[in-house]
């Protein structure tokens, strides 16, 4: 449990206004602070948590950033926390829940758009996990503490989408590990020209280390080529330190009193863990590890609900870990994938939260997704766990986008060949979580996991569906596809410290939704932007050629290949689609179509009946940009 919760700002949400039966809310703002004994045989799954620094009572202290959205009256609330796991130091529950911008504080009404997981009663909380995110634009940070006189080596890597002299040693915005001998020979550089390309080692007059925490290239970095660096770093922070603030917080507002400081105090039953693409990714190794159970034996989450994780984890746990690292080749591409090894402490002591895994398309065409409900040979299907769910949210990218579309992805400034898909499956996570809750609550089972089987064949390679989509007239296909790999790391890897290069062995078969007449996804959950479609939604988008490997694709973004709008115009452009008017006779019998679908899903519990007037709502948005 945490030592104490340092409160800095405690105020009301949107001047005291109500949100249905669940009252008022208020937002507290803190630092919440910890002190945990390292000789427990959970904390001892931490590595280098024995090499840590102690206080005098012989524990190891760390603290993080606090911030909690609850009921004014708790007893007005739905008495569930749900703990939001942040997203490279970004909260992300409310602009997934409640179809609303993200924001580091949210003020305004804008900002709470729907209202919906107030409206709900949730009490939603953060804690800084993350120990390379910057104090910077309101981002939440782990202040952990350094192992001294640890060293090792960094991989670090890096893939610009423009010419760069010289790059951060680190994902993006995020602190590196500083390197600790900027002309040690060891160091090295390699260089692939694309994803599927051999890589080069530069020698090691090519390049330099200007600094501690950054690497020039003799005639600067290329963009769309991948870059992998490796280093000495020392004294590297304690990144595991990460699953027990998270687990501790959980604990803290769940089962602290008033005496000790909870906010919570006696208004909770129950707590919701959820995280998003990293942060999923965070979820899937605290589960692995067995981390969701705290010092006293209490399961702290009743679910957890990893979103676009795919089939990795990640460094959550290293020895000079990054959690910051999404790309495939690293520590979180390692197995276990699928249920039966993933989660194999949380059978073996017989205690398992219930379990969401929710995925987009773009995970299954990265290469990944399908590995959690495949067996390690990927030649059968393997079944989700008796407390687990497994959905593919079909035709969908990793991140809903906004009408009209953004041209670059805000998180990478990455460009694509095609416009990004415009599903929007805000409606499926919220039925999702409905569902999710009652599971716990009442007992009531969710729907049956939906996603691509083997046995059925709706789980296809996704090289042959280039025929039909190079049919699609201005579309382009990827001509490379990247699927992990068996990777060594070498003999400490079980106790978090890797060597490189890793050495690389087979690929893992991997494999996405088998496809419609219209080049739509056929598995998993059907959103109504398919199940009455104006457009191919695909999970897949090339990189734009002007940001380099332009026959690679790009990480989570997919798109919109708009039908032809007459029969001519399909005819003569040799478009296989049907037209937009041989499918609907006007803009009213589309929407007619839309609402018709949107019952559909209501009646099989994937939307909520509140949902189906937004739904509408979008639908004519849709139609008035995609119908010219």
């Amino acid at each position: 449990m945490p030592t104490r919760l340092d409160i800095q700002a405690r105020t009301a949400v949107l001047d005291g206004q109500l949100f249905g039966a669940s009252g008022a809310y208020e937002k507290i703002a803190g630092t919440i602070r910890f002190a945990v004994d390292p000789a427990h045989p959970l904390h001892q799954r931490v590595t280098d948590m024995a090499l840590a620094p102690r206080n005098a009572q012989g524990l190891v202290e760390f603290s993080g950033d606090f911030y909690l959205l609850k009921p004014v009256d708790m007893k007005k609330g739905h008495g569930k926390l749900l703990l939001d796991v942040p997203n490279r130091g970004r909260k992300v529950a409310i602009e997934m829940f409640n179809s609303t911008p993200r924001v580091p504080d949210p003020t305004t009404a804008k900002d709470f758009g729907n209202g919906f997981l107030m409206r709900q009663g949730y009490a939603v909380a953060w804690v800084g996990w993350q120990i390379d995110v910057p104090r910077q634009d309101g981002l939440m940070v782990l202040d952990a503490p350094r192992v001294p006189g640890a060293s090792g080596f960094v991989r670090c890597r890096l893939r610009p989408n423009e010419a760069a002299e010289s790059l951060p040693l680190a994902d993006r915005y995020h602190i590196p590990n500083a390197c600790s001998n900027l002309d040690d020979p060891d160091a090295s550089i390699t260089v692939r020209e694309n994803g599927s390309a051999p890589a080069v080692v530069l020698p090691r007059e090519g390049w330099r280390f200007t600094d501690a925490g950054h690497v020039s290239v003799k005639g600067g970095f290329k963009p769309g080529a991948i870059y992998d660096v490796v280093y000495r770093s020392a004294n590297p922070l304690l990144v595991g330190a990460s699953f027990l603030a998270v687990r501790d917080t959980a604990a803290f507002l769940r089962w602290g009193t008033a005496a000790e400081g909870n906010p919570c105090a006696e208004g909770l039953n129950g707590a919701y863990l959820f995280g998003v693409s990293q942060s999923g990714r965070f979820l899937r190794e605290m589960l692995y590890l067995g981390l969701d159970e705290d010092t006293q034996g209490r399961t702290v989450f009743d679910a957890v609900w990893p979103h676009v994780a795919g089939g990795r984890r990640g460094e959550f746990n290293l020895r000079f870990g990054q959690p910051s690292l999404n790309s495939q080749g690293t520590v979180g591409s390692l197995p276990p994938f699928n249920d039966e090894g993933l989660y194999a402490r949380l059978k073996a002591r017989g205690k398992q939260p219930k379990i969401f895994a929710t995925n987009t398309s773009a995970e299954y065409w990265r290469g990944d997704a399908s590995l959690i409900h495949t067996d390690d040979t990927g030649t059968k299907d393997a079944e989700p766990a008796a407390f687990a769910r497994t959905y593919l949210f079909s035709c969908t990218q990793h991140t809903s986008s906004a009408i009209p579309p953004p041209a670059t992805d805000a998180n990478t400034g990455a460009r694509g060949a095609h416009m990004f898909n415009i599903v929007d499956y805000g409606p499926l996570v919220r039925a999702a979580l409905v569902s999710l809750d009652a599971w716990v609550a009442k007992g009531m089972a969710p729907p049956a996991s939906a996603f691509p089987r083997l046995e059925n064949s709706t789980a296809v390679l996704p090289e042959p569906l280039g025929a039909f989509y190079k049919k699609i007239p201005g579309a382009s296909f990827a001509a490379r596809f990247v699927r992990p790999s068996v990777l060594d790391f070498g003999p400490d890897i079980g106790r978090g410290i890797a060597a490189y290069p890793a050495k690389v062995g087979t690929q893992y078969k991997a494999y996405v939704s088998s496809i419609d007449a219209d080049g739509n996804e056929v598995a998993g959950i059907i959103p109504v932007e398919t199940a009455a479609p104006l457009a191919t939604f695909t999970g897949w988008n090339p990189r734009h050629p002007d940001q380099g490997a332009a026959d690679d694709l790009m990480q989570m973004r997919g798109s919109t290949l708009v039908f032809a709008r007459t029969r001519v115009a399909r005819e003569q452009s040799g478009d296989p689609r049907l037209s937009i008017d041989e499918r609907y006779a006007s803009r009213a019998a589309y929407l007619d179509a839309v609402h018709a679908a949107a019952q559909k899903l209501v009646a099989a519990r994937w939307v909520l009946a509140d949902d189906i007037k937004p739904i509408l709502e979008r639908a004519a948005l849709r139609w008035d940009f995609l119908v010219k």
